[in-house]
């Protein structure tokens, strides 16, 4: 029997995010603000409590190296754009998406928005993976919700390996300091 494009949509992601969750099981409190090289984008301490991502409009030349706050911020992002677009509500902007803090409260919050995005994966029917996407392509109509759920999954493909590589690189890093 031919595999359906949910199915498989559905497949891939949940491959993607078992490598993820190996990586979050793993991550330290002091992980997420490493920063492994002099141009790093990170998240900073606000003045009212809350967390501000280091954020430009256009991408700089060269590209800072992104720290685990700041790619954990990244996904709840455009993963909370992502389930507001595939569930029809209004989009967030950038600056309405919290980053919880380093540690548990991060790993709780990509947990929690795992459980969104399955719960608008499972409402998806065959038909509906057709209708018009315009996240994250603002200006190509032919892209359709199966495309958006097909970047989700390689975007978060490519930032649990971002995610992993820097845990690993700290991991080493602290090992081979004597």
């Amino acid at each position: 029997m031919p595999v359906s494009r949910t199915e498989l949509l559905r497949s891939q992601f949940d491959l993607t995010w078992s490598l993820l969750e190996w990586h979050l099981e793993r991550l330290e409190p002091a992980d997420f603000g490493w920063e492994p090289a002099a141009l790093c984008w990170t998240v900073r301490p606000a003045p009212d409590g809350g967390w501000v991502p280091d954020w430009c409009d256009s991408e700089p030349d060269p590209v800072p190296v992104p720290t685990i706050a700041w790619l954990s911020w990244h996904i709840g992002w455009w993963w909370s754009v992502a389930t507001d677009h595939a569930l029809g509500r209004t989009p967030r902007e950038r600056t309405e998406v919290a980053w919880p803090g380093p540690g548990s409260p991060a790993v709780a919050w990509l947990r929690a928005l795992r459980t969104d995005w399955l719960a608008a994966l499972d409402g998806l029917t065959e038909g509906g993976l057709d209708a018009p996407a315009r996240f994250p392509w603002r200006d190509d109509p032919g892209r359709t919700l199966a495309h958006m759920v097909g970047w989700v999954n390689a975007e978060l493909m490519k930032n649990a390996a971002e995610i992993g590589q820097l845990r690993l690189l700290r991991a080493a890093t602290r090992s081979a300091t004597p």
